[in-house]
């Protein structure tokens, strides 16, 4: 079939035709909107999981969502921490600026107008400019110099003169857990304010298995400040619905048979569903997609994997870590213990410590609880032992 007709979109945080068993998810953040538009508050949300269960797909609809409501929505990536603090701190200045301009254009208010003077102040003080909201800086109010301070008073006007409007400010935090420690205890703060002082600002946040547990260690009371979502992969129904709902808007559907080796080499990843699915209608000459055509698409599209997904990680650890990766791998996607880890090594669990450390930094795996490491990536104990055989 012609590639230009593909329905599925493989690659990291694109949406996909069918979002396949994230109903609740939607609800979850429609009735924040629902909530919002009815002069109530309500808590944040944070989405956890594993690399490819389209977390960050999540994100990206709940951003659109917001923006069509009318919301004004920052935007930041954990892989921007890469930069350092400041550079993380000036992006974040720079859409506040960016979301100030849209506000303006909606038409000023007074509130408004104070606000957009305090963001300008923000961002002044860490040395951001070039984005005219079309009010100067003002004095007294996000020019403190102290960043949780700012970022606090900042939230506050902003969001204050948004509730006139019966509208929200939100932050979506993409792999909330890479920031530094200081920048997630200022988000955490200024979400309990806006809690505790019904102000209409809102950390939309996604982030690995682990993440609660890093927000509950940076501030005791993280715990109560978000709706909190584990995503994973999709049951066989969902699974095989995100590859048969695409094909059928084009006449194209699977053959049982097919649809089976797919939903098995998949694993219920929509990751991997996408990438799977997308071979399979590259492989397939007619518009009945059968069991040899999806045997071709898992060898394509297990190669692709092989190729991007799982290398990506790869090529970024160091020889010293990738030996501990392959030291993990024995034990598949259950985890390893790191005393267990270090007998196999011969060495001292002290010894592990910076390679284990830099590992979970760089978001290869993390760890699940005391004492245990994981794969942040599904499928990545079988590409080690297939890398290392």
């Amino acid at each position: 079939m012609h590639s230009a007709s593909d329905p599925y979109s493989p690659g990291a945080g694109r949406t996909s035709y069918e979002l396949a068993g994230r109903n609740a998810l939607m609800n979850d953040f429609d009735l924040l909107i629902s909530r919002v538009a009815a002069g109530r508050t309500d808590r944040g949300i944070v989405l956890h999981g594993l690399h490819g269960v389209g977390k960050t797909v999540l994100l990206n609809e709940f951003r659109r969502r917001a923006e069509n409501t009318g919301f004004l929505v920052v935007s930041l990536e954990g892989r921007d921490a890469e930069g350092g603090p400041k550079a993380i701190r000036a992006k974040l200045a720079r859409g506040l600026l960016q979301a100030g301009r849209k506000a303006n254009s909606r038409g000023n208010t007074a509130a408004l107008a104070a606000a957009l003077g305090t963001i300008a102040s923000f961002a002044a003080g860490l040395q951001v400019s070039g984005i005219d909201v079309g009010v100067g800086a003002r004095n007294g109010r996000g020019d403190s110099g102290a960043f949780a301070v700012d970022l606090e008073e900042t939230v506050e006007d902003t969001a204050v003169a948004l509730a006139e409007r019966k509208s929200a400010l939100i932050f979506v935090v993409d792999e909330l857990q890479s920031l530094d420690a200081g920048l997630i205890s200022a988000l955490l703060a200024v979400q309990h304010q806006a809690g505790q002082r019904d102000w209409p600002f809102y950390l939309i946040a996604a982030g690995l298995p682990n993440l609660p547990q890093v927000l509950n260690q940076s501030q005791r009371y993280a715990e109560g400040l978000f709706t909190y979502r584990s995503v994973g992969a999709l049951d066989r129904e969902d699974s095989a619905a995100a590859l048969a709902i695409p094909a059928q808007e084009q006449g194209v559907t699977y053959d049982p048979a097919a649809m089976d080796l797919l939903l098995n080499a998949a694993g219920g990843y929509p990751y991997f569903l996408q990438e799977y699915g997308s071979a399979a209608w590259e492989s397939a000459p007619h518009k009945r997609i059968t069991a040899d055509d999806a045997k071709i698409a898992v060898e394509i599209g297990r190669a692709q994997l092989d190729q991007g997904f799982f290398p990506m990680r790869w090529r970024r650890a160091t020889k010293a870590e990738r030996e501990f990766l392959r030291l993990m791998a024995i034990d598949g996607a259950g985890g390893s213990s790191t005393a267990t880890l270090a007998a196999r090594a011969g060495k001292k669990m002290t010894s592990m410590t910076m390679t284990r450390g830099s590992l979970i930094r760089k978001g290869i795996i993390y760890a699940p609880e005391l004492g245990q490491v994981s794969f942040t990536v599904p499928g990545m104990a079988d590409y080690v032992r297939r890398v290392s055989g």
